[in-house]
Order: C-alpha cells, then structure tokens, then sequence
C-alpha cells in the first residue's frame, strides 16, 4: 500500500530511534494503565500562547464564541478582524471535512494557495497530507477534520504571532467542542506549542499522548518541513503508527495514559 501511494523507499518504520535527542513512538501495544490523566481545562479569556502571557480575549467575546453553533461559528470567522491578519487575507480558511470526524488534523496557518481556494492543506502539502492519511487507512472528508489555528494567512506565510493565535484560539477551542473528535494529530511546531500551551520543540513531544481540553492529542511534523527534509518522513510514519494505535485503543475502550507536564 504504501509503494502504491509513493510513499516508499522514505516511509519506513524503524525498530529503534535515530537520534539520542528525539525518541520514536513505541511500537509495542498499547497497555491498559489504570487510568486517564488530563490536564486543568482553561477557559477561552485565559488559555496562553506557550509560557508567555498575553491580554486576555474579552470575556463577551469569548463567551459568544462558545455559545456558537457550527453555522454561527462559520459567519463569525469568515466576518473575524479581531487582529491585523484580517486586513491581508483574500478569504478565510474555516477548516473542511466531517464535522463529526473522530479524527481532527490540526496544522498552523493558511498559506498562498489556501488563501487563494478557502481550504485547508492544498497544493503539494496538502498532496502528502492525504499520502499521510491514507497510510493509515484515512481519506479526507471521511471520519477526518482539518483546521488551523489560524484562519488567516500570515504575510510572506510567516508564522502566525502569539496575539494572533490568541485572538483566533476561541475559534479551535469551539471547533473543538463540536467536532468532539476522539485524537487531535497536531502537524508542526507552532500547531503543538498553541494546542499543549507549550515552548518545547517537536524532538520533546513526539511520541508522548497529550491533551487539548480533554482530547488526546499527538504530535508530528508538518507536510511542508517533510517536504524539504524527506529523511524525517520514516520519524513522521513512527507518529503515524503511534496514532493508529491509539485511535485504537481508544475505539475499543482501553484506557490511556495522558502526558500531562513537559
């Protein structure tokens, strides 16, 4: 399957890691420990971007946002100039999928391409993307959601700022609560330090399960830093196993282990 999907001779699964500094997920199955740890849930106003503090979101905005269905949800984003990103974007890029997926991929901002069609994870990206998913036996569209934490296209496709994460963060958090997916796959940096609240880089959370208001979530590389380091591709098949196991374990109802601290 995968030779049919282009994905070899670099999507190879390793026995063991390759670098004394960045783990590989386990291969081993998944035990049954005694019980499921996750972390305090914040409310929208006073989630942090990392470990640096930022003003609050009002609490009237923020509580609007929680309160909106998926349509609502919808107007208010593509209608969104809480932060500069507003001004340069051509459209907003809300996410597409199942809205009842069991499955959310979560990547970092739009890019040219996005911006240009309104979708996420387009383009060449967006090509190894679905190579990734159906490596594991996922088609985009069927039981997979995917978003961004921001719905704006950052200029030059920089990364997004910490209070433009912030101001959009209400609108995941949401996105969250009504998809109710079973396991978040963060692909890339910035995705997994604004999901875990955290400044570790990708070598310190990959292969750990950690929470986002309650979901399990694992971290992986993002298609397009796999498109300029291929060799990294064998690692991201490591997380992509270590997310079907747990997807898993958490179909059948076998209770897991939750990283709560770094």
């Amino acid at each position: 399957m995968l030779r049919e999907l282009e994905l070899l001779p670099v999507w190879q699964q390793r026995s063991a890691p390759t670098s004394a500094h960045e783990p590989a997920a386990s291969t081993e199955t998944l035990a049954a420990p005694a019980a499921v740890f996750a972390p305090e849930i914040l409310a929208p106003a006073e989630r942090a971007i990392g470990t640096r503090a930022l003003a609050p979101i009002p609490e009237s905005r923020a509580g609007q946002i929680a309160e909106m269905d998926w349509q609502a949800l919808q107007a208010c984003v593509q209608t969104c100039e809480a932060c500069d990103l507003a001004q340069g974007r051509t459209q907003t890029v809300f996410g597409v999928g199942d809205p009842d997926a069991d499955w959310l991929i979560v990547g970092e901002a739009p890019g040219a391409e996005e911006d240009r069609r309104g979708e996420p994870f387009v383009g060449q990206s967006g090509k190894l993307l679905d190579n990734m998913l159906a490596a594991i036996k996922l088609v985009r569209g069927k039981n997979v959601y995917i978003a961004n934490t921001v719905k704006c296209r950052p200029p030059e496709s920089r990364d997004p700022h910490a209070e433009e994460l912030l101001q959009c963060s209400p609108f995941l958090q949401r996105q969250v609560a009504l998809i109710r997916p079973r396991l978040i796959l963060a692909l890339g940096k910035v995705a997994a330090q604004t999901l875990l609240a955290t400044d570790a880089g990708i070598a310190g959370l990959r292969g750990k399960l950690h929470s986002y208001e309650g979901v399990p979530v694992i971290v992986t590389y993002h298609p397009a830093y796999l498109l300029r380091n291929p060799a990294d591709k064998a690692r991201a098949w490591e997380d992509l196993c270590f997310a079907r196991r747990t997807m898993q374990a958490l179909t059948s109802d076998i209770q897991i282990t939750i990283q709560t601290g770094e």
